[in-house]
């Protein structure tokens, strides 16, 4: 559950269960609701003696009050403090015990729990995750241990790691109304301040069957697996009144936000992000692409230009986080040893801009569908990433079987629609320009505002 700031949006986690020989298999479901509005589904798959049992909660940072921020990921670790049938402290053993891992995490828009067994531990499994939906051990002794937990994971990865701040200042500035202008770690003084009945409400508002998908892939049964997850999630109420959701939505941006931020680093980072659409429409994936042209390989114009060429950036990235509303592509790099924000700014920019320009090559696109089409195999050949996929695109699409056909949309990308994105949304007046300097220079920069005759 301990994670980088940056590492907890950009990556899952998964677990190789197929060889490159089945890249192009279908990945084929069974899907059904029951009464209690519990979504599951489910994938078969005999390949190996194992699987992958997950739970996906409809809840992320972006359904919290603006001054309870951190309840999604507090609740996170909270989950795993146990239920009133598993002792304190034993939800990570029992999994051990029996061969198995399990893991959590949190973003903006959901909360995802799993474990990967062995397949004839299949009933541990949904035995636990019915536990953790139904009888959650949410008491002060837990409570005030998660706080410690959560507050000392803040302490060390994001507030004493170099730019961990980074997304917190990103989100921050980004945006102003929709309640992605905070992250998912949130602020440990509201964490703090939360009570018990606030915590509960919480749980019984939004970890409920009617707001979760449960999907289950690897060497199962499917009828023996019907049978176990009526046993164990059958009885289990569902939620009372509607799952409240979001309302705001986001001014367009019409000025670009220019910000410096002072942090405890040795060189300066250089961030630009624009404001994007949701993920699944048809300017997503060509963001998609366009943000992997930038970045994704020794062969991205960064790398080859800023990077190796011109030798302005140790290392720089691009990257679409793909929220379930309107998100950010983000531009980053971090300095060369001599080289100021401004300059390595500027050549972020120059690239930008001859791509407005000039658009994109034959080659280069045969490399993005190429790169496309690889990543979208390797991630149906993990049987955790399997379960991953299809929770995701239910829990926001309405459609796991974008499992199969996701593909076809980063297929009907043109270059064309790359040079037309990157026209559309990468302008000046979309964008947040942050310059991530070392503390050091923020006394030189308040001198220098004092006395006008320095400057």
């Amino acid at each position: 559950m301990k994670r980088s700031a940056l590492k907890s949006l950009l990556l899952g986690v998964s677990l190789v269960t197929a060889g490159m020989q089945q890249a192009a298999a279908k990945i084929n479901f069974t899907q059904y609701t029951m009464p209690n509005g519990l979504h599951v589904i489910l994938h078969e798959d005999h390949s190996t003696p194992i699987v992958a049992v997950s739970v996906m909660y409809h809840v992320g940072s972006k359904n919290e009050h603006p001054e309870r921020t951190g309840f999604a990921h507090f609740f996170e670790h909270l989950l795993f403090e146990g239920s009133e049938n598993i002792k304190r402290g034993e939800f990570m053993k029992l999994v051990q015990a029996a061969g198995g891992q399990l893991n959590a995490n949190t973003t903006q828009d959901r909360t995802f729990y799993y474990e990967v067994l062995p397949s004839n531990q299949l009933e541990l499994a949904l035995w636990m995750e019915s536990e953790r939906m139904l009888h959650a051990k949410i008491d002060m002794t837990g409570v005030e241990t998660q706080r410690s937990v959560v507050k000392e994971e803040k302490k060390q990865r994001y507030d004493n790691t170099p730019y961990g701040q980074l997304i917190n200042v990103i989100f921050e500035n980004a945006y102003t109304t929709y309640p992605y202008k905070w992250s998912p770690i949130g602020k440990e003084q509201y964490i703090d301040k939360a009570t018990l009945d606030e915590f509960m409400s919480f749980y019984k508002t939004f970890y409920v069957p009617n707001n979760a998908v449960l999907v289950i892939a690897g060497d199962i049964d499917q009828a023996k697996t019907k049978e176990l997850i009526a046993k164990y999630y059958g009885e289990i109420p569902k939620g009372k009144g509607a799952i409240p959701r979001p309302t705001e939505v986001e001014p367009v941006q019409k000025a670009e936000k220019r910000v410096k931020f002072y942090d405890n680093v040795q060189l300066p980072g250089v961030i630009l992000a624009y404001h994007t659409p949701k993920q699944g429409t048809h300017d997503y994936y060509a963001i998609q692409m366009l943000t992997g042209l930038m970045s994704k390989g020794k062969s991205s114009r960064f790398e080859k230009e800023i990077v190796d060429k011109q030798e302005k950036a140790l290392q720089a990235a691009a990257f679409d986080l793909g929220n379930e509303e309107p998100g950010l592509a983000i531009m980053l790099g971090i300095a060369n040893m001599g080289v100021t924000a401004d300059v390595l700014e500027a050549s972020m920019l120059a690239e930008i801009e001859k791509l407005k320009k000039n658009g994109v090559t034959d080659e280069e696109f045969q490399k993005l569908q190429n790169q496309a089409e690889n990543d979208f195999i390797e991630q149906n050949q993990k049987v955790l990433g399997v379960a991953t996929n299809l929770a995701t695109y239910h829990t926001f699409n309405g459609n796991a079987d974008l499992i199969n056909t996701e593909l076809d949309n980063y297929k009907k990308v043109t270059k064309d629609d790359i040079k037309r994105v990157a026209n559309k949304y990468f302008t000046k007046e979309n964008r947040l320009v942050v310059h991530y300097l070392p503390k050091s220079e923020e006394n030189k920069a308040k001198e220098s505002a004092n006395n006008p005759k320095s400057k």
